[in-house]
């Protein structure tokens, strides 16, 4: 497994992550079946940004028969994490209180939300206790 130490991954090459994760491992023409509803891409722009993410090392291929079948390298959770820490390095200044104030104060935020996050912010507590 690859880190993304190299980096952030655009919007784009997340999308092309997302549907590698969902489908495991997919052909160029698979990939830009599954982008095909949220962007207008043409295949070889779908091929050309599966390359650059093999060349970063957060893709791999194997070929089967005539065609490559593309899979990730590198999980979900370590491609947001990686996210998470450059905005609360670049824009917060490594302040994580301000980055979690800041996510708070959205008006989209629901008691629902609130549930979630109280529960996770328990669960990350017991672990700092231990």
């Amino acid at each position: 497994m690859s880190d993304t130490s190299n980096g952030p991954v655009t919007g784009l090459q997340l999308d092309v992550l997302r549907a590698l994760w969902s489908a495991g491992n997919a052909s160029v023409v698979q990939v830009h079946e599954a982008l095909s509803e949220r962007r207008e891409l043409a295949p070889t722009t779908v091929a050309t940004l599966l390359k650059r993410l093999e060349k970063r090392g957060l893709v791999t291929h194997e070929r089967e028969g005539r065609q490559h079948l593309f899979r990730a390298l590198v999980t979900e959770g370590a491609v947001l994490s990686q996210a998470v820490d450059q905005v609360t390095d670049e824009v917060f200044s490594g302040d994580v209180t301000a980055f979690a104030a800041q996510l708070l104060s959205r008006k989209d935020v629901s008691n629902g939300d609130l549930a979630k996050i109280r529960a996770l912010l328990d669960t990350r507590q017991s672990e700092l206790d231990q």
